[in-house]
């Protein structure tokens, strides 16, 4: 049987190892020649694949597909973009078969979080609704780690490195100027609806007075009065507070302190400026001068202080996929097991992407403190391996080196264009 080509696309919020996902896949087809013909590349994800705009990663150097390893953002652009039900938009799954006839795809990796899932998952079901054969695989990625059936999610322990280093020394800062100037320091961290990310902050301090004092977390409702007696009394008792919360921190009633009003492209409350609320919250309560810092996209973009083991296990993710299409399986999502904490040890499993999709994981009760406002030891103990270990990349004139790819597009061959 000759050869089928693959496609594999970057979906959602990139993140700083998504690349090595990339890089796993695309380097254990080239392994595979007689298996796998070339890997097309989807432009801004699944939209490349209805609009037909295929990049040809045969083109790339070896070289330039292994700098991928330590290049942040997605190599190929991605998107926010969920594909309806069958019942909603048949139209969109028969473009998919035609653009996939038409340069004979027979494998669909997809790199992305839980919606991602979800779009890997439908298109497995379209291979078997609508008779056209293809291997349908995801690929596991969000800062969020809010998949379930993983252990942990490949771009997790970069974002939560990167968290819990600028926590730290954002804390020295502050402890240095509190005694005449800034007395209160907030940052804020992603996670829509699981504290994962600023539970990792957690891991700056580890005794009575260290910073964070304060964490505020999503599962936690938040009380406006608690937080500012704790704030106040922090700041009496170790001169300075440092909080770090949560972008989806929310009240009890299930309203966001941020909630912007809007919905973004997945149906999600759109959110912003928790950081700034809680501020004027302390400003006007209590009178501390304070500074505040949204993390934003630096926390998923810094792959300079990337985590050894993400990057080792983003590519992991990648590379068991590909095996795992070339094996026969179908509709599953590799997943990270955890076997043991010390040492640590791990392996690759698998999860069928009907039970993954649109589904999160929340932090586990017994990761939060009593008091609501901090990290357990069985927390830490969690964390540790995840950030262990430094992924520096090369540098080049003082600035880190990434991979510089031509991404140049397949000729179409459908006459008819596809608008998204």
């Amino acid at each position: 049987m000759a050869a089928k080509n693959a496609f594999y696309a970057q979906s959602g919020g990139v993140t700083a190892t998504i690349n090595a996902s990339a890089c796993g896949v695309i380097q254990t087809a080239r392994q595979h020649p007689e298996s796998i013909g070339k890997v097309f590349a989807g432009r801004n994800g699944i939209t490349g694949a209805l609009r037909e705009e295929l990049i040809d990663t045969s083109l790339e150097t070896d070289e330039d597909i292994a700098a991928l390893m330590h290049t942040p953002g997605g190599a190929f652009g991605s998107c926010r973009y969920k594909l309806k039900n069958f019942s909603e938009n048949r139209r969109e799954y028969e473009r998919l078969i035609e653009v996939f006839q038409a340069h004979d795809i027979g494998y669909f990796f997809y790199n992305g979080g839980g919606d991602s899932q979800d779009t890997a998952f439908k298109v497995s079901q379209m291979a078997e609704h609508m008779g056209y054969p293809i291997t349908c695989i995801g690929v596991p990625k969000t800062v969020d780690n809010d998949l379930p059936f993983t252990d942990n999610c490949p771009g997790f322990g970069s974002v939560a490195k990167y968290v819990a280093t600028s926590t730290l020394e954002a804390s020295l800062d502050i402890r240095s100027m509190c005694d005449s100037s800034t007395k209160v320091f907030i940052l804020e961290v992603m996670g829509r609806h699981a504290g994962w990310i600023a539970a990792s902050s957690g891991m700056a301090g580890n005794g009575p007075g260290e910073p964070p004092h304060i964490i505020i977390f999503p599962e936690v409702p938040f009380e406006r009065q608690t937080f500012l007696d704790r704030v106040d009394h922090c700041v009496k008792e170790y001169g300075y507070c440092v909080v770090v919360a949560s972008e989806g921190a929310q009240y009890e009633d299930g309203r966001f302190i941020a909630d912007a009003g809007g919905k973004d492209a997945f149906g999600h409350t759109q959110l912003g400026g928790v950081a700034p609320t809680l501020a004027n919250m302390v400003r006007q309560s209590l009178g501390h001068k304070n500074h505040w810092a949204v993390a934003d996209y630096l926390q998923r973009a810094a792959r300079h202080i990337g985590s050894a083991m993400d990057v080792e296990q983003s590519y992991e993710v990648g590379k068991r996929a590909v095996e795992f299409a070339l094996a026969g399986e179908q509709a599953i999502m590799p997943t990270i097991v955890r076997e043991q904490n010390h040492p640590y040890k791990w392996h690759i499993g698998e999860a069928a992407l009907s039970d993954v999709a649109n589904q999160e994981k929340k932090m586990p009760i017994h990761y939060i403190s009593d008091d609501g406002y901090g990290i357990t030891q069985d927390c830490r103990d969690y964390m540790a391996p995840l950030i262990t270990g430094e992924s520096f990349p090369p540098f080049e004139n003082g600035l880190p080196r990434v991979a510089h790819l031509s991404n140049q597009l397949v000729e179409k061959k459908l006459k008819t264009p596809f608008e998204v």
